[in-house]
């Protein structure tokens, strides 16, 4: 049985890789070329509807998604990794916010520098969800809901994602279009990240492995 100490580790570590992610969504959204995919959405909805913050917005697409896997598990449905996805949904959402905040004052002067900040803030996420990744405890509600529309299905759960990944960017488009008259959620920084994000994750992974293959070999020869 899993120690209580090995468990409070990994949750302290998909934290911090969800403050890490969170600030790789405020770099992107400061380059102001578009942010990640499920990002784009509640984004573009809080430039027109500012009731809510950006942070906020997320937490009702996290509400959404976390009803949709209800609706769709019913009895399979686990009320603890709910209740868990919730709290760390509703975490993330003021983790954004906060970190926002902490870059607001970071000036994007022209072109180079959004580009600039949009690669940062791909790295960064990249960075974060790959934490997340090795704290293996829980998924975020949009990954979540994937995941229980490819069970009910039958469907890969690749190519949900690659759907709604794409529906979410499209209906920022929408959103921008019908009442900015600009696109402004959403630009080339969403299909750049969109392509750029799950490369880097597959980096990091490679070096990780790398590193923990000569570590192996040094404790081997010792």
């Amino acid at each position: 049985m899993e120690s209580e100490k090995n468990i409070v580790f990994r949750y302290a570590l998909f934290l911090i890789g969800l403050f890490i992610a969170s600030m790789g969504v405020a770099f992107s959204t400061k380059a102001g070329l578009g942010t990640s995919p499920v990002a784009s959405l509640p984004y573009s909805v809080s430039l027109i509807f500012t009731a809510l913050s950006f942070g906020g917005w997320l937490n009702v697409l996290s509400v959404i998604q976390i009803s949709v896997q209800i609706a769709l598990l019913r009895k399979n449905c686990k009320p603890l990794e709910i209740v868990i996805q919730t709290v760390l949904a509703f975490v993330y959402g003021y983790l954004t916010n906060l970190s926002c905040f902490l870059i607001k004052s970071l000036e994007v002067k022209n072109y180079g520098w959004q580009l600039f900040y949009m690669f940062l803030g791909c790295i960064v996420l990249a960075f974060g969800i790959w934490i997340q990744l090795k704290g293996n405890v829980a998924m975020l509600p949009g990954e979540a809901m994937n995941r229980a529309i490819s069970t009910v299905t039958g469907r890969r759960y690749e190519n949900i994602k690659i759907f709604f990944d794409i529906f979410y960017i499209a209906a920022s488009a929408v959103i921008c279009l019908v009442f900015l008259r600009e696109l402004k959620g959403v630009r080339e920084g969403s299909i750049i990240a969109a392509v750029l994000v799950g490369n880097i994750i597959k980096l990091y992974q490679f070096l990780f492995q790398k590193i923990n293959g000569h570590r192996s070999q040094r404790e081997l020869r010792n």
